[in-house]
C-alpha cells in the first residue's frame, strides 16, 4: 500500500499579498485598451466610407461576430 506524503495547508499568516503598483498596470492597461478599440472598429465600422481596407475582405473575416455584437451589416 503506497503512502501519500501531503504538504501541510498554509494558515492564515503564511500568505502574504502585494499589491501591484498602478505604474506598472498602466501601461498594459492602455495598450489593451487601443487594441480592444482597434478591433472594436474592424467590427463594426470597417465598411463604407469610413473603410480603412478596401473590399469585402475585413468585412467577411468579421461578420459573424457583426451579426453576435449587434452591429447591422445588410
Amino acid at each position: 500500500m503506497a503512502q501519500s506524503t501531503a504538504a501541510p495547508a498554509p494558515t492564515g499568516s503564511e500568505i502574504t499579498l502585494t499589491p501591484l503598483p498602478l505604474k506598472a498596470i498602466a501601461p498594459w492597461a492602455v495598450f489593451f485598451g487601443i487594441l480592444m478599440l482597434v478591433l472594436l472598429y474592424f467590427v463594426g465600422a470597417e465598411q463604407g466610407a469610413t473603410a480603412v481596407v478596401s473590399g469585402e475582405g475585413v468585412h467577411e473575416w468579421v461578420h459573424d461576430a457583426r451579426h453576435l455584437l449587434g452591429f447591422p451589416c445588410h
